[in-house]
């Protein structure tokens, strides 16, 4: 009995010992998960790259930091791979020093594409091209997601998760009771627009305060109207031209055609609440408030889907407010949809740092985030039934029915100008301290030379 009990001790302390070593074991991945998958990730699943380390860095923090290494979580039990991020609320300052002093992390997250064409011209940047299968790209992303990753020539990364600007919320149960209906084409939304004029109140509410940043609205305007005007070749040489003699400027027919556009809605009598003297003065949070006063002062605003959050506390989406696509002006150019979002951009190529990449190209790297809220998934891949919010289902609904995706403007053109003219210009020409043609000649002479 004595010798049983002490082979009995030995298989428990045995057990005891072996789990924590089975336990970090790679679980391997789901059979059947995911198809056209590049040698790397094939790798990764079968636990052949378990214990190595994938460093990366992006604007991530706090709540959001907290989704992204959620939504990493099964990938890293799965195949053993460690993703280590950390997120810096000055990132652009962090990864150019980064790159620069010779410290890359393998992997960053790019919000604006504009930053991330200067390490790609300075050769910096891996071409995903170079492993990634392109029948999987193309199947998983729309061409447009594919055309706005080549940078420079290049594939320069893999777009993640993105946000919807082509948005047009209005207060539902006022709106209704008033007996409109949601425009679908350019004529209904201007006749919606003439309508509510004649009944006493103003279509839209618009604000383009923001401190410092104040114009920055006005500018994602500019862009609706430009890819509802213009080619989307126009657009893109207007935003992030491939070389300088490539440049669409500003003072082009084309792009004071879009300008004159816009004017012609918030410039227009009554058209906008508190008429154009109150725009560059109106805190962009504070624009839709008076969509949700008990007899609305306006019945429209344009912008993107975090707007929600400013809206007074209480109110429930698909009752108190909902939204609908800003319709195209011009067939020619369909119907396309502004975006803005974050691109994964890799400066280190090994097999782990490969295999990472892949599964970001594949919608479960945001499955549960999708479900906590706070993203859009570009993957074609990605169900609309692992949405959480019934808002953003609805968006990505609309965003896989457009004709064409481009991104803001005014995060992939140079800083001095997306970021600084763009926004100045725009704030002087609606407050009418300059005339048009005066403001789109001075954001042009703020254009880098080289």
């Amino acid at each position: 009995m004595k010798r049983i009990g002490m082979l009995l001790m030995l298989v428990v302390m045995a057990s005891v010992m072996v789990a924590p070593a089975m336990a970090q074991a790679p679980a391997g991945c789901p059979e059947g998960l995911w198809s056209l998958m590049s040698a790397e990730l094939t790798s990764a699943c079968a636990g052949e790259l378990a214990g190595t380390v994938v460093t990366m860095t992006g604007p991530f923090t706090d709540a959001d930091e907290v989704k992204f290494n959620e939504s990493i979580a099964d990938f890293e039990a799965w195949t053993g791979i460690d993703i280590q991020y950390t997120g810096s609320k000055e990132f652009e300052v962090a990864i150019t020093a980064a790159v620069d002093g010779g410290a890359a992390p393998d992997i960053a997250d790019f919000p604006q594409p504009g930053l991330l064409k200067r390490f790609v011209d300075a050769g910096q940047v891996v071409d995903v091209n170079t492993f990634m299968n392109s029948e999987w790209l193309s199947t998983n992303y729309s061409q447009s997601w594919l055309d706005m990753a080549n940078i420079g020539g290049i594939n320069a990364g893999i777009w993640a998760r993105y946000n919807g600007k082509s948005l047009v919320w209005y207060p539902k149960k006022a709106f209704e009771e008033a007996g409109y209906t949601v425009p679908t084409t350019w004529a209904e939304l201007t006749a919606l627009a003439d309508q509510i004029v004649a009944d006493g109140s103003s279509p839209w509410c618009v604000g383009i305060e923001s401190g410092a940043a104040t114009g920055w609205p006005a500018t994602d305007w500019m862009e609706e109207v430009m890819l509802r005007t213009t080619s989307l070749e126009n657009y893109d040489n207007w935003t992030l031209p491939a070389t300088p003699e490539d440049r669409l400027p500003f003072t082009s027919p084309e792009v004071k055609n879009a300008a004159e556009t816009l004017g012609t809605i918030w410039f227009t009598e009554n058209y906008v609440f508190g008429g154009r003297e109150a725009i560059a003065g109106t805190f962009f949070g504070d624009a839709p408030t008076p969509m949700f006063d008990e007899n609305p002062g306006c019945y429209m605003h344009k912008q993107g889907n975090f707007i929600t959050s400013f809206f007074p506390e209480g109110l429930v989406a698909g009752e108190d407010y909902d939204f609908f696509y800003l319709p195209g002006i011009d067939e020619a150019y369909g119907n396309p949809f502004l975006v803005a979002g974050d691109i994964y951009a890799m400066f280190s190529d090994r097999p782990e740092v490969r295999a990472v990449m892949d599964f970001f190209s594949r919608g479960d790297s945001l499955k549960t985030w999708l479900a906590s809220g706070g993203a859009l998934s570009p993957h074609n891949d990605a169900q609309l039934e692992w949405y959480g919010s019934d808002v953003e289902r609805g968006i990505a609904e609309l965003v896989a029915g457009a004709t064409s995706l481009r991104f803001d403007g005014s995060d992939i053109m140079p800083g001095a100008v997306g970021a600084g003219s763009f926004w100045k210009g725009m704030t002087d020409w609606v407050s009418g301290t300059v005339d048009l043609d005066t403001a789109l000649a001075e954001i042009d002479a703020s254009w880098p030379s080289s």
